[in-house]
């Protein structure tokens, strides 16, 4: 059965991340599988209009910027008309957003069921339910998530934590995990120092990623290692607290801060490594502990979310989030280290190459659309008992919403009729006409 997907999420190429990289490799394999696939996003910077990428895929950077967070400003309505036109000029049949962070993935799949298409969503990450932001969060996702035909999470611990915050049943929600191009993460330990034990550090510098417990970890650790240095590459807000550490500890020969990478970038620095540090507070998956193992890392990782999950016990040194207890796992993989203890970078690289697939992903996600494919679709009646259940105040303005939603689809259908919007040529199948295609690129404004 093939299908026309559209993947939406603010977060895509050039941006550089865990789900924007999700979001390319998969695209790439359902193309492969003979899907018709196209990315929605928004703009950024002058990067607007349509770009193609690698086998024809199709992308849209909508006009629309980035207000906080490179997500577009929530206003659930004024996307209609575009996200619309889009759809039906794509001849999308399956709209599958990325990430609760963002307000284009939601809307657009609360879009596509108010024109009658089937929607899929996939959660990249896990929230709390006590301060005030998740509380805010969770509610907004219980919107989204209770008229969507099915959720994909990246973990058990991340589908437990899905169920729990947006009240969806359990039967709705699958596990596929992430998965990892073993091809770009071949070891190398030649490129290793061999008077040094290297801990690499890749990762966003924010308080979500523990770089408070970095920042006690990096003065310890050196004083009690003297062949020990840091290369912490990636760049945010907590990079100051990192520098003050290295200006107050005079370690600058020891400490490297190398800022944000290119995803292309990642393997030159992992394969210079022994050790990588992963000290997130929350991670539903954690990918960069996947793309560690496979370059021939150890790894040291807190014990959170779903990160015990992904890696055999043989390859992951876990601790609980403290700097006692990383210190202590960080001494046993540095010990081990020593006495030849760890397993071959080449043989780790082999395990984790047959573990996290891209083509096995997709296969698992194409059973996703096909049993989505098979559902019957919901009157608008449905709909709206659906939202009237998420709460006594909020299920009310839910149902207001979607009705508006309802009323601007019928006046967008008598302004502009869906059988009088062009159809997009799709992209040339045949491999003669792809290469007449890529050599006109300049003038079809390819990347």
């Amino acid at each position: 059965m093939k299908h026309s997907i559209c993947m939406v999420s603010d977060f895509f190429f050039p941006n550089q991340g865990g789900v924007e990289s999700h979001i390319y490799q998969l695209s790439q394999c359902l193309l492969q599988r003979g899907h018709k696939v196209i990315v929605v996003t928004h703009c950024y910077g002058n990067r607007k209009g349509i770009r193609y990428l690698t086998n024809g895929l199709k992308v849209y950077y909508l006009p629309f910027p980035a207000v906080y967070n490179q997500c577009v400003l929530p206003t659930i309505f004024a996307t209609f008309p575009l996200i619309r036109n889009v759809l039906i000029r794509e001849k999308i049949t399956i709209v599958h957003g990325h990430s609760a962070f963002s307000t284009l993935a939601h809307e657009s799949m609360f879009h596509a069921r108010t024109m009658g298409l089937k929607a899929v969503f996939t959660d990249h990450s896990l929230f709390g339910f006590a301060d005030a932001s998740s509380i805010l969060t969770n509610k907004l996702l219980k919107f989204s998530l209770a008229d969507c035909n099915h959720v994909i999470c990246v973990s058990h611990t991340s589908k437990e934590n899905t169920v729990l915050r947006a009240s969806i049943k359990p039967e709705t929600v699958s596990v596929i995990p992430n998965a990892v191009d073993a091809t770009m993460f071949v070891p190398d330990p030649s490129r290793r120092n061999p008077d040094k034990i290297t801990v690499l550090v890749v990762s966003r510098l924010v308080y979500r990623k523990g770089m408070d417990l970095l920042a006690g970890i990096i003065p310890e650790l050196c004083a009690k290692f003297p062949e020990v240095q840091f290369i912490i590459g990636g760049d945010g807000p907590k990079r100051i607290v990192l520098e003050e550490v290295r200006e107050k500890y005079q370690l600058h020969d020891r400490v490297s801060l190398i800022g944000s990478l290119e995803h292309g970038k990642v393997r030159e620095i992992l394969v210079q490594g022994d050790i990588l540090l992963n000290t997130s507070l929350t991670e539903a998956f954690c990918i960069a502990i996947v793309e560690a193992a496979c370059s021939g890392l150890q790894v040291v990782s807190t014990r959170v979310g779903g990160v015990p999950e992904v890696l055999p016990p043989d390859l992951i040194y876990l601790a609980e989030p403290s700097v006692k207890c990383l210190l202590e796992a960080l001494e046993r993989a540095i010990e081990d280290k020593r006495q030849g203890k760890v397993v071959s970078p080449f043989k780790a690289h082999e395990r984790i190459k047959k573990l996290y697939t891209w083509p096995d992903v997709a296969c698992r996600t194409e059973t996703v659309y096909n049993r989505v494919h098979q559902l019957e679709c919901r009157d608008l009646a449905a709909r709206l008992r659906r939202y009237y259940q998420c709460g006594p105040l909020a299920g009310k303005l839910f149902v207001i919403a979607a009705v508006i939603n309802f009323f601007i689809l019928c006046i967008l259908q008598w302004i502009s009729p869906a059988e009088e919007v062009e159809e997009a040529p799709s992209f040339p199948a045949s491999k003669n006409v792809q290469k007449n295609f890529c050599e006109e690129k300049d003038s079809h404004n390819l990347i």
